[in-house]
């Protein structure tokens, strides 16, 4: 007997019959909680989303500089979603074999001796803790820091945030039994089991990357009792299963494996293949990251990008980040185009030759990452007058952005990187525009993978291989990734892109103290 399933697509129920040879097929589910939404893909033993479900739920920002959520939101839509996928799902669930997470990362949930949350989780876009950074490398030292956990103290790690809570929140912090990242918190409520995978725990600041444990030095040097972190095991590792509430709520098996799962851009990096040397990602979501493979942990990169642990088994990449990519888009649109889609600004600023006829845009509405650890700098438009259209500063932000993550791809080049070819996905590999953008700018063919899903697909990824569809991750991206175009630089507007990369570059010295004083003159009261 075949059995079907549903497939939704907007609001046309199509039934979709599927078999292997004469036995079910199998699903997995992966899961990307991040800053805006919960995603969950629905993924069959070839690779192909048969289901995908969306949830979205607020942002609380009371003052400059805070970013916090409220991780209740985080599980009722998590649940939420999951009833639904399961809903529309007709076959039989116990076909459903794994689920694994994908989660944002540095964001700091405390928990206390009762397992319920103290305070709202404070996010990795939070740049509240610039004091705290200077604590941390006072205290723990330069050295030691890209050393041990092979990164200097941001504000978006969660040690910063740890310390903020202790000196601004005693109460709280003295109630603080253990922290969770957000999607280990998700887990932990859909489970009731408490871990924390090797990936995202390489965000915390708290991690030794070649030991693979939490480091005693560090702790102690800031006076933080080492039971405040969690178990930490490997992202395909199973840690568990349903609790019978939440089995009855989804309709999903109690027998079904749960896997830990990692961190958004280790997933990311997973779903788009990133799994051997010479391979490069771009993604552009809220914020933008260049994620690049590395095989051990050995190398120096001087903390000028960050060094992590993969979620792939025995593995590390590096990163550069640009915190408001996606998010300057989305800002600008919101701002000043609110009655258009982004497809429409997009289709305008086709029009628009490279270059944005001499106009610049810095994506600094929420600080930088790299190259340049400033949580002061802001935004700039440079050379506009009374000529500039909104097709303009639409093309401007969008190379912007792009410009912002070159500046990581120039530092890999710097330290002897290849990159001669790009994988590119997320809201920058929807525009064919932006393909081409990239590909300009970064002087190197971007490829755009079959599915648009990174984190999410390397989430369900990891649940096929720790439920042992496969011997390797390698093997399972064979099976479940392919090219779904390719985008060759136009050698016209890579030079083009040279010369004015250069002068972006230049607008962060320019602009430097005129931010630093305009932010001090904003916390003080006045504006």
């Amino acid at each position: 007997m075949i059995r079907p399933f549903f497939f939704f697509n907007k609001e046309v129920a199509f039934v979709i019959r599927e078999r292997k040879g004469d036995e079910a097929v199998k699903y997995v589910i992966g899961v990307d909680l991040g800053t805006s939404a919960v995603k969950l893909l629905l993924v069959n033993q070839k690779g192909k989303v048969v289901q995908e479900v969306s949830k979205e739920y607020p942002l609380m920002q009371e003052k400059a500089g805070y970013s916090e959520q409220n991780p209740e939101d985080w599980v009722e839509q998590a649940i939420a979603g999951l009833t639904e996928l399961t809903d529309r799902f007709s076959g039989n669930l116990s076909d459903i074999e794994g689920i694994s997470f994908s989660g944002q990362m540095h964001g700091l949930v405390l928990v206390d001796d009762s397992h319920e949350v103290i305070r709202p989780a404070i996010l990795w876009n939070d740049t509240r803790t610039t004091a705290e950074c200077r604590e941390i490398t006072t205290c723990v030292g330069e050295d030691t820091l890209l050393e041990i956990p092979k990164n200097m103290a941001l504000e978006g790690f969660t040690l910063t945030k740890i310390l903020w809570v202790r000196k601004h929140e005693p109460e709280n912090y003295a109630k603080a039994k253990l922290f969770l990242l957000p999607k280990d918190y998700l887990r932990f409520r859909l489970t009731g089991q408490l871990h924390m995978d090797y990936s995202d725990a390489a965000g915390t600041l708290l991690l030794d990357i070649k030991k693979r444990s939490w480091s005693k030095e560090i702790c102690e040097a800031l006076d933080i009792h080492p039971d405040l972190c969690p178990q930490l095991v490997p992202s395909h590792e199973m840690v568990g299963s349903f609790k019978r509430e939440i089995a009855e709520k989804t309709g999903l098996s109690e027998e079904m494996k749960v896997f830990a799962g990692g961190a958004d851009n280790a997933c990311g990096a997973i779903g788009s293949g990133i799994l051997e040397e010479g391979k490069t990602m771009v993604s552009i979501g809220t914020s933008g990251v260049v994620v690049s493979y590395e095989a051990n942990g050995d190398k120096s990169f001087e903390g000028k990008v960050h060094y992590m642990n993969h979620a792939a088994p025995d593995a590390y990449y590096t990163m550069g980040v640009t915190l408001s990519a996606g998010h300057s888009l989305s800002w600008f649109k919101n701002t000043f185009a609110k009655e258009r889609t982004f497809d429409d600004l997009i289709k305008e600023a086709k029009d628009v030759p490279a270059g944005a006829n001499g106009l610049l845009f810095t994506p600094y509405l929420a600080g930088e990452r790299t190259p340049h650890v400033d949580a002061s700098i802001r935004g700039s438009f440079i050379g506009m007058d009374s000529s500039h259209e909104r097709k303009h500063f639409t093309r401007a932000v969008i190379e912007g952005i792009t410009f912002s993550l070159n500046e990581s791809v120039e530092i890999f080049r710097e330290h002897g990187k290849v990159i001669d070819k790009v994988i590119a996905i997320g809201g920058g590999a929807k525009s064919e525009l932006w393909l081409q953008i990239q590909a300009d700018v970064f002087d190197a063919a971007v490829i755009k993978p079959n599915s648009e899903q990174g984190p999410g697909m390397g989430a369900a990824m990891l649940a096929a291989y720790g439920a042992g569809w496969f011997e390797t991750l390698q093997e399972c991206a064979s099976v479940f990734l392919e090219d779904a175009k390719r985008v060759e630089p136009i050698p016209e507007n890579v030079e083009k892109y040279k010369e004015l990369f250069k002068l972006y570059k230049s607008v962060y010295g320019s602009t430097r103290q005129v931010n630093k004083d305009l932010m001090q003159y904003r916390n003080s009261g006045k504006a």
